[in-house]
């Protein structure tokens, strides 16, 4: 009963594995732009909870306004580079320099939208912005800086609009203003939107792992809501913190730092071109702005903030918005009808054991030895439980012979063959639960280990034993964030976990425990495209198993019960 237990449990975990993987710097503080002081007009600010203004605007005629050409600002930092295009202040190019050359936006399929401005019965329409310089560069001698936009909108309205950069952070912060230059009072809406296709293109090829984002998150309503997959998008605009769009290991999120900025989701069709058959479904997210009544000479002012970058654990909490919990580190099922709760957050578990890995990569310069010492500490951490399950395990195989006989002799009384077993165990003082239960205490961690693993950023392009490449294969494990593709390592842990079974005491039916054999080959399969690291962590892990079981069998650990029959009353 406790090897069928154990194996369905690991079995459990492992399909959990396999679900969740198909699936410090200075802290960041927020923007701390201030109102303009010196402008002679009022300032109109977007009071929270305050609905919007009731009053009509009058039409207002449209104004002529200087054509103004394109231009492109460059902005390069350690972190990335950055193209603004003028028209719509929007990023027409970011590339992480992370572990490689990482494009988050591609073209106008992936990426940001910029500035735009929309009036009731008409579409959103992007503003020409002049740009105050052409080219930025960020490092040690400058940690930041700045570029200013200014447009208008052909109807009185004057963006102007601060983009602020720092050399150590993938924030950008945003400032606009809103400036009524007509003569009659009007509102508008400001929009920031990024659009993301629900499905990546069959003929764009991703650059690299996590470029296509596969889900949105959000944080509204004091906590996070996500979908977990872009084509289960419903439409929402509402208060909120944040926003964003992430694969497992980049987030491209916006920040609303003002109050009245709402956050928005929403699945979207549109024609290839023209006369095209097939719509694209898109998603699109962003921050939407609704300005109160701007009488002239009025202006209106909101604060917000982009991340595009990724998605490291230390660095996403050192902005103090909460954005740390757009990682999913997922849940546990548990018994609800026993304890009251059906899920339980492994955050709590996977927190810490990434905060160790990471330590442990401080002193060693190699991702493969912190995985390594990770599994090594948590396996002397619960050697005393592996002892006592071994223990007890040992135990019920020594019963074994005689249960069999107690099965084949009450075959048709089951209520009298229970008693009767019940009272075997008694006899020789061994608790059927006794080894099913530490390895129950211990199947939590080693999910959350795994979880931890997969999740973490840190370890793509991290190589571990890389002897180069051969006709473009890597040889042999070159990231730890890849599969390995020479399959030697998910061959050795289905070689660990077969031995692993086999010297395993066995109890229960022997029929059950020869089709349990093919467990180690479901595995192999299982394991053979994902991420070396979470491999080498299970093949570890197994291997220090049958470490531990041949040396409590060597010292006299773990020793047979004599089998006695009980007696009778």
């Amino acid at each position: 009963m406790e090897k069928r237990a154990v194996l369905a449990a690991v079995l459990m975990a492992g399909l959990l594995m396999l679900y969740q993987f198909l699936f410090v710097k200075p802290p960041e503080s927020p923007p701390q732009g201030s109102p303009d002081r010196k402008q002679a007009a009022p300032v109109v600010p977007a009071a929270p909870g305050v609905p919007p203004v009731t009053q009509t605007a009058i039409p207002v005629a449209p104004i002529e306004t200087p054509t103004v050409p394109e231009r492109k600002a460059v902005v390069e930092t350690p972190l990335y580079r950055a193209v603004i295009d003028s028209r719509g202040a929007r990023f027409a190019e970011w590339t992480l320099h992370y572990r490689g050359e990482k494009p988050m936006v591609v073209g106008r399929e992936l990426g940001p939208a910029g500035v735009m401005v929309s009036r009731p019965g008409a579409a959103a329409q992007p503003i020409a912005f002049t740009l105050s310089d052409e080219s930025l560069k960020l490092g040690k001698d400058a940690p930041q800086g700045e570029l200013t936009l200014v447009g208008e909108d052909g109807f009185g309205l004057r963006i102007t609009e601060t983009l602020r950069f720092r050399a150590d952070s993938y924030v950008v912060e945003h400032e606009i203003k809103v400036t009524n230059r007509h003569s009659a009072a009007q509102t508008a809406e400001i929009q920031l939107p990024w659009t993301a296709p629900v499905t990546w293109p069959k003929e764009r090829t991703e650059a690299f792992s996590g470029q296509h984002p596969t889900q949105v998150v959000r944080f509204t309503d004091g906590r996070v809501h996500r979908s977990l997959d872009l084509a289960s998008v419903q439409r929402y605009s509402d208060a909120g913190r944040w926003v964003g769009v992430e694969s497992t290991w980049y987030l491209a999120a916006f920040i609303a730092y003002s109050p009245g900025i709402k956050v928005t989701e929403e699945t979207k069709r549109a024609e290839t071109s023209a006369g095209a058959a097939k719509p694209i479904e898109t998603v699109e997210i962003g921050l939407h702005a609704t300005l109160p009544l701007l009488k002239p000479g009025d202006q209106w002012e909101g604060r917000a903030a982009t991340y595009v970058g990724p998605m490291e654990y230390d660095r996403l909490k050192a902005l103090g918005v909460g954005l740390e919990q757009s990682i999913w580190f997922g849940e546990f099922p548990l018994p609800e009808r026993f304890i009251g709760v059906r899920l339980l957050p492994m955050d709590w578990i996977a927190v810490p054991i990434l905060w160790l890995m990471h330590r442990f990569h401080d002193y060693v310069p190699n991702y493969g030895l912190a995985i390594i010492l990770l599994t090594v500490i948590t396996k002397v951490l619960f050697f005393p439980l592996t002892i006592k399950s071994m223990t007890s395990m040992k135990a019920m195989q020594a019963l074994q012979p005689q249960i069999n006989s107690l099965r084949s002799k009450y075959k048709s009384d089951p209520q009298r063959m229970q008693q009767e077993t019940m009272a075997l165990y008694r006899a020789h003082h061994v608790n059927p639960l006794g080894g099913c239960l530490p390895m129950v205490v211990q199947i939590p961690i080693f999910y959350a280990l795994y979880v931890a693993l997969s999740v973490s950023v840190e370890l793509q392009n991290q190589p571990f034993v890389c002897f180069g490449r051969l006709f473009g294969v890597d040889l042999w494990i070159c990231d730890l964030a890849a599969h390995d593709p020479t399959y030697v390592l998910p061959l050795l842990m289905g070689a660990s976990m077969f031995v692993q079974q086999k010297i395993t005491p066995v109890m229960g039916d022997p029929r059950q425990a020869k089709m349990m054999l093919f467990m180690p080959i479901l595995f192999t399969f299982m394991f053979l495209n994902l991420p070396s690291g979470l491999v080498l962590y299970w093949t570890l892990s197994n291997v220090l198993q049958i470490a531990q079981q041949k040396y409590m069998e060597q010292r006299g650990k773990v020793e047979k019960v004599p089998a006695r029959a009980p007696k009778k009353a």
